[in-house]
């Protein structure tokens, strides 16, 4: 699945097009690496996002295509 898929889909980013601007951007980074939007991830990645001043990171635990609001959080696992 594409990261800005990911992001939107697991709700962490709620709109894909700004999921799009913030890999351009250079805020989002995986596995330590800048992240293209177009990027493939997978189970186990680590995700960094930078919203401003406030870092957030998490790991790539399940990639479900279509979640429900409830099984959103399933996908990540947020480390720092």
């Amino acid at each position: 699945m594409r990261i800005d898929k990911f992001l939107k889909n697991s709700r962490i980013i709620k709109r894909r097009t700004v999921a799009k601007e913030a890999c351009d951007n250079g805020r989002i980074t995986v596995n330590g690496k800048p992240a293209k939007a177009g990027l493939d991830i997978t189970k186990g990645d680590k995700i960094k996002i930078t919203f401003g001043s406030s870092v957030m990171e998490v790991v790539v635990s399940e990639i479900i295509e279509s979640p429900r609001k409830e099984d959103a959080e399933k996908m990540y696992e947020i480390i720092g």
